[in-house]
């Protein structure tokens, strides 16, 4: 790969006058604004429909878009939409998902019934070519709307055990409902394709990110259930955490996905390039060891995965594809050397450097010697750096001793040692480059209360930041060329 550098910012989180990013007029201005601070990657958080908690890592469906992300004026400029139907800009503050639960879709559910207005030529063949997960995807969000959103396991028993003739008889009483989250899904996959256009043109690369569990009650778990270790009725026989943390997600049916060479999870990860150049793969320490807990007991053990074996069969079906591999937490040297003989570009966080329990600990920037690397200042479960520096007394004292800087000092010093480093890849989160304290975090996964609500506001990737970013691209040898 050649050095370069990124910025870490979820589609969500871009300014915009109607409570939320889009893939439309703010996701272009900001591929413009990476353009001229002459960085080469976006890297955003996964796309698909989120549920409750609004964590896109815990997504409805590995294969859909969400819906929320649509862009309003796109919709008004292509009649969808009429002018005096949309609602009034307001001003960024916290993403209210609640508003959007209730506002927007009925505001998309108006757009998608002008359809035969406006039918665009290529819906047909979209629906015909997307009809592997397009079909379960529609019927499930109908039912679910029938359902008053209770989760899967929560339905009649014909409904939770797919049976075809239950899922026509209520499909024929919403049909309608079926048919907006079809047309909907057109709409995202037609916006997103303008997008990925205009980056190609701007020479702007975008990094996807595609989650391991997927959520309970998501569509494919409903309607792949033999891909997931599952009891009869549809609970889990076995859920996925690490020792002290039940996270309540299906474990994988490993055993049952290895006799078809893995087919649904190769298909699932390589959908994913439809909304990238590179993909991050989440906790890619579960496809060699992961942790199984007993529901009712609560006891954990560990089991084997699949290791490079899944990856081997991907490269072999689809060709080499570039990918970044999540590669954090307690991590013994088994797994580091599983990392490296995989060839994928691992993480190192900056933020994680300074623990006194670990004085050598990788994190260090002495030990990001193996250029094969992805360095951050955080991630998106990461404090703000700014909040770091504000939260964290005791590590930023030894990081000021390391860099022999001031506390006032190291915001600016710790962005220049990651893009100093040697590691071909550098990114930070959009918040540390707009120096915003801890409060404006993306995700605080031990609490929080604005998690994954966080906005930009307008103006703030301005031509000065841009500049100042394009001098230390071009001083680190980082730039877009």
């Amino acid at each position: 790969m050649q050095r370069s550098s990124g910025i870490l910012m979820p589609v969500p989180s871009l300014p915009g006058s109607y409570g939320i990013g889009s893939i439309g007029k703010s996701a272009k201005q900001f591929i413009d604004f990476l353009a001229a601070a002459s960085i080469r990657y976006w890297q955003i958080l996964p796309l698909g429909p989120t549920g409750y908690g609004n964590s896109p890592y815990q997504p409805l469906s590995s294969f859909a878009g969400n819906p929320y992300l649509i862009d309003l004026d796109w919709l008004t400029e292509h009649k969808y939409l009429k002018a005096e139907e949309l609602p009034e800009k307001e001003a960024e503050t916290w993403i209210d998902y609640g508003k959007m639960y209730n506002a927007r879709i009925a505001l998309l559910k108006k757009a998608c019934a002008r359809f035969p207005e406006v039918d665009p030529k290529d819906y047909l063949t979209f629906v015909k070519e997307e009809q592997g997960w397009l079909k379960d995807y529609a019927e499930f969000m109908a039912i679910k709307e029938s359902q008053k959103g209770k989760p899967w396991q929560s339905w009649p028993q014909e409904l939770r055990t797919h049976q075809n003739d239950a899922i026509a008889e209520v499909i024929a009483a919403h049909h309608d409902s079926a048919l907006f989250y079809q047309r909907v899904q057109y709409l995202f996959f037609k916006q997103y394709e303008e997008l990925r256009a205009y980056a190609k043109e701007k020479k702007v690369q975008i990094i996807g990110d595609l989650p391991f569990y997927m959520a309970p009650d998501s569509i494919d778990v409903w309607a792949h259930p033999e891909q997931f270790s599952l009891n009869p009725d549809g609970s889990l026989s076995a859920c996925a955490g690490m020792p002290g943390q039940v996270w309540g997600n299906p474990l994988f049916n490993w055993e049952k996905m290895q006799q078809d060479g893995y087919a649904w999870w190769i298909r699932r990860a390589m959908f994913q390039y439809r909304f990238c150049d590179m993909l991050r793969i989440d906790h890619f320490q579960g496809f060699f060891r992961y942790y199984a807990i007993d529901p009712n007991t609560k006891e954990g053990y560990w089991c084997q995965g699949p290791g490079q074996d899944l990856f081997d069969r991907l490269e072999q079906a689809n060709g080499k594809k570039e990918m970044l591999v999540e590669d954090l937490g307690e991590l013994d040297d088994t797994f580091k050397a599983q990392v490296k003989a995989s060839g994928f570009m691992g993480m190192r966080i900056l933020e994680y450097a300074f623990d006194e329990k670990d004085p050598g600990s990788w994190y260090m920037p002495f030990q990001y010697a193996l250029r094969n690397a992805c360095v951050y200042t955080g991630t998106h479960d990461n404090n703000t750096l700014m909040g770091w520096i504000k939260d964290e007394p005791e590590r930023v004292e030894r990081a000021c001793r390391y860099f022999g800087c001031t506390k006032k000092e190291l915001w600016q010093v710790m962005l220049k040692c990651v893009w100093g480093s040697p590691c071909d890849l550098a990114i930070v989160q959009a918040q540390d480059i707009l120096q915003l304290d801890g409060t404006k975090r993306t995700n605080n996964p031990f609490g929080g209360t604005h998690n994954w609500c966080w906005r930009a506001e307008t103006g703030a990737f301005d031509t000065k930041l841009a500049d100042w970013l394009k001098e230390n691209m071009e001083l680190y040898c980082r730039t877009n060329n």
